[in-house]
């Protein structure tokens, strides 16, 4: 839109994406080689080694301006195994399993359908927070890494309440796609994993943890360092599956050996059930209903 002599707000200088468009290099600096193009419309030159610095800050400020736009300001993050199945797949591998008398095979597959309790449960959650945060002053999103899983769980429990979530993809040498439950504007991509932790962490009132391989635990214990040292604020942290964490990891041995203090045990407690992960959070945020009924969160 042209400005007029009485639009005391009209810019002084085009946008960007104005000269972006309107550049068109002239012959002979069409070429490939030649380095007419602007700087900021220039794929090729953002991609060196050297514009590094720049990617990472780019890579920090568009998530956060999208999350500013849509309106997101508090998530409860999702972490959990990608490769855990939802309940329906996994009993259709085991029957696969058993039709061919495979004793390894079924053995395996039984696994699967032991460990898809926990799909539903993240599912169930996803589904609880969304429908019972949306009268809160600030709603609280899903945020998960965009993957299959425990991740497609908790963005497919919100999306079947017809909520937003939101989905933090990593480029890795074997693809991962995004899963098809995340809300589209709210859908990132990252090339560095330090940035995408960030993000995880920016916007989040709780952590909540299913089973997961490395990159859970990497996520997971990354979170309680920053809270132990004061780096971050103190936010619920829950851990799905008591059994399988108390098998995988000796808390207590930590402290007896002296690596951490009995304090720090107080910085995340085992949940069984999406109720009971989301008795907590409320407990801790006083979402649900005060006794006289009033309060920031009351309900109507």
């Amino acid at each position: 839109m042209n400005a007029t002599k009485s639009d005391l707000t009209a810019r002084n200088f085009p946008r960007a994406v104005e000269d972006a468009r309107a550049a068109s290099a002239p012959d002979p600096y069409s070429g490939p080689e030649s380095s007419y193009r602007l700087a900021f419309d220039d794929s090729d030159f953002l991609l060196r080694d050297e514009l590094r610095p720049v990617r990472m800050q780019l890579e920090l400020l568009k998530p956060e301006l999208i999350q500013q736009e849509q309106g997101i300001e508090s998530t409860v993050v999702i972490f959990g195994s990608a490769r855990i199945l939802p309940a329906e797949v996994a009993q259709a591998g085991l029957s696969d399993a058993t039709a061919t008398g495979d004793t390894a095979a079924i053995r395996r597959a039984e696994t699967q359908v032991a460990m898809s309790v926990y799909y539903e449960e993240a599912r169930r959650f996803a589904a609880i927070v969304t429908e019972r945060s949306k009268a809160l002053a600030a709603p609280v999103y899903v945020s998960t890494g965009g993957g299959p899983g425990i991740m497609e769980a908790g963005n497919r429990g919100a999306f079947e309440v017809g909520g937003k979530s939101l989905g933090m993809n990593i480029v890795l040498p074997h693809e991962q796609a995004p899963n098809p439950y995340i809300t589209p504007e709210l859908c990132f991509q990252f090339h560095y994993f330090a940035l995408r932790k960030m993000h995880f962490l920016m916007r989040s009132v709780a952590l909540v943890c299913f089973p997961g391989g490395f990159g859970t635990l990497d996520e997971l214990f990354e979170t309680m360092t920053l809270i132990q040292t004061g780096k971050s604020r103190r936010r619920p942290i829950m851990l799905f599956g008591r059994a399988f964490w108390d098998k995988l990891i000796n808390f207590q041995h930590l402290v007896d050996t002296g690596m951490i203090s009995p304090g720090d045990l107080e910085l995340f407690h085992f949940v069984e059930t999406a109720e009971e992960a989301w008795e907590r959070l409320s407990a801790y945020y006083e979402f649900e209903v005060k006794r006289d009924g009033d309060g920031e969160y009351a309900d109507d």
